[in-house]
């Protein structure tokens, strides 16, 4: 009876030193910095309405009372209505406001997608630099972004207009290549890693060789990304390779949405859930295998989480720099090393820099110089992070292994 007094004590304990002051805080500041980018990216575009009116068409009744509107937003039309259907709600179409269909169709996707995107490379940073030990490990330096990004642009390059066919038993689907768009970029990030890791083994692996592993993967892999270029005639599909290459939320929809809520969701879920294995992994390998972990297997498993996280982002924003890399030194910085706060962390964090970083590429041309130009926001968060990165250096005497 004791020892189940004891245990039962232990779990409560556990709980509650996972909730305290600095990490609710940090939550709490990072969410108003995402509503605060989400009030500003609706209020402001090409198309005008007071602020007034943009925050009204968020809280239209129109989307909200019909549960079809919502659905077909989050699902897809077609699919939409089916779930629409066998919940008996109605299937309808629903005539909305100017206002509302531009902020609903156009300015909202944006803000979710920056948030999934921003959760998503945050998390794969978070999970790299723990099966690596090594504090300088992102999906960017890893070389993953690189190889994620060259299968998308050979997607979009080599594959531009053309069509798949998937028979099915009721019929056929036609898929445009942006359909493959999170698997592709799932084949590249694994590819790219892979190499590197084979790269930096020498029975075993070190930080250091990871990480010039990384830096030469990545380097070719870019060269190449370049290369694709010269066999682009199509003026157009050179600028969305352009975006591709920087990072860029400019024009992402609902569409963007649904390709990357599966694979940023399953991340999630999994590197909550593997928290206390990534805490056993920064004990180092002879420990991690003395308390019966298959390292391994473990680290494997932990990559391919990582992957399928960056690819999500990748798939819809294209390679945005930094932000795999910042936030989860900036979350350890204020919350401590324990991976199950560093994860919430990082689910905060990543968003609320991803949003702020796309308001100031979306809205300063037209601020400062009255221009409806846009920055990528690549060139955003590669332009804080990199003085950031900077800072850290310089506070810290030794950068490189946990």
């Amino acid at each position: 009876m004791a020892t189940d007094i004891d245990t039962a004590t232990d779990r409560q304990r556990g709980r509650a030193s996972l909730v305290d002051g600095r990490l609710l805080s940090l939550c709490l500041g990072s969410s108003f910095v995402v509503v605060a980018s989400l009030l500003v990216q609706v209020s402001f575009g090409t198309y005008s309405m007071s602020i007034p009116e943009a925050w009204g068409a968020v809280a239209d009744a129109a989307v909200w009372t019909n549960p079809q509107v919502l659905f077909r937003f989050l699902l897809g039309e077609g699919l939409g209505n089916i779930v629409a259907s066998t919940l008996g709600f109605s299937t309808a179409e629903v005539d909305l406001a100017t206002a509302t269909n531009i902020v609903w169709n156009i300015r909202l996707p944006r803000v979710f997608v920056a948030i999934l995107a921003g959760m998503a490379l945050a998390v794969s940073g978070a999970i790299f630099q723990a099966v690596t030990r090594n504090e300088l490990a992102s999906p960017f330096i890893l070389g993953v972004s690189s190889g994620a990004g060259l299968t998308v642009l050979l997607t979009l390059v080599v594959f531009s207009g053309a069509t798949f066919v998937v028979p099915l038993t009721a019929g056929a689907v036609v898929l445009d290549p942006t359909a493959l768009l999170p698997f592709t970029a799932a084949l590249g990030g694994a590819i790219a890693f892979a190499l590197v890791y084979a790269i930096a083994w020498k029975g075993g692996t070190s930080p250091v060789r990871l990480v010039l592993a990384g830096v030469v993967v990545s380097t070719v892999f870019q060269s190449l990304q370049r290369a694709l270029f010269t066999f682009a005639s199509d003026i157009g599909v050179v600028q969305q390779a352009l975006a591709w290459t920087t990072g860029s939320l400019t024009g992402v929809g609902w569409g963007q949405v649904r390709v990357a809520l599966p694979g940023t969701l399953l991340a999630v879920v999994l590197a909550l859930l593997l928290a206390r294995q990534l805490n056993v992994l920064l004990l180092g390998e002879k420990t991690a295998r003395s308390l019966g972990m298959p390292v391994e297997r473990m680290r494997l498993g932990l990559s391919v989480v990582a992957i399928v996280a960056a690819a999500a982002s990748i798939a819809v924003a294209g390679i945005v720099s930094f932000v795999g890399l910042i936030v989860p030194h900036v979350v350890r910085n204020v919350v401590g090393s324990d991976y199950r706060k560093l994860i919430v962390g990082c689910l905060f964090v990543g968003p609320a820099l991803l949003c702020a970083a796309d308001v100031g590429a979306r809205l300063f041309f037209e601020v400062v110089f009255d221009q409806p130009q846009q920055l990528h926001v690549g060139i955003v968060t590669g332009l804080v992070g990199g003085p950031y990165f900077l800072y850290l250096m310089r506070k810290q005497d030794t950068m490189g292994e946990l």
